[in-house]
């Protein structure tokens, strides 16, 4: 069984990443997706998430219903402060010992893999599969990728921003379902 490990403070889930975690279940043969919300980043200490844990893993579940090969795991959420992913890898072989263990990662996060704690381990027992816009990243030594694009437009950020303001983000980046939820 191939299964993608898909963390992210999703603040919010849009259909970008829906999107992403669709390109990567067809690129690798993938059987399921665990979309995983991140407690706290170890590099974006101090940070407060704009919905609580409880709201980013019910707008997950909302988003990925229909959606055959995902789930929402709170693994994550359960494990000691700082999010390492490390522990969650450790948690997964745990849980899944006969399952062949994919990462999914934008490239800002490539880019910076080698500063993750404990590295060498992830590389051991992980292939990456690392989404682009544009020209692909560079391979990493001793590393198993898979290197998947695109171009969506959807931002966290920018339907943060908007929210914030008394808006809606556009209608396309919110995954069905989500509309009536993120105006309450």
């Amino acid at each position: 069984m191939k299964i993608c490990l898909f963390g992210g403070s999703f603040d919010p889930v849009h259909t970008g990443h829906l999107a992403i975690a669709q390109a990567a279940v067809t690129a690798a043969g993938l059987d399921r997706s665990l979309f995983l919300p991140a407690a706290c980043s170890p590099f974006k200490t101090g940070r407060q998430h704009f919905f609580t844990d409880k709201q980013r893993v019910e707008m997950l579940r909302i988003a990925v219903a229909g959606i055959p090969q995902a789930e929402v795991s709170e693994l994550d959420l359960t494990l000691p402060p700082p999010s390492y992913s490390w522990r969650v890898v450790e948690a997964c072989r745990e849980l899944y010992p006969q399952a062949e263990l994919y990462w999914l990662m934008g490239t800002d996060q490539w880019e910076q893999l080698h500063r993750w704690a404990r590295y060498d381990y992830l590389c051991e027992h992980l292939s990456f599969i690392v989404y682009h816009r544009g020209t692909a990243p560079q391979p990493r030594e001793n590393t198993r990728a898979i290197f998947i694009s695109g171009n969506h437009p959807a931002s966290s950020s920018a339907i943060r921003k908007a929210l914030s303001e008394g808006q809606l983000p556009p209608e396309e980046w919110i995954p069905t379902g989500l509309a009536g939820y993120l105006q309450q």
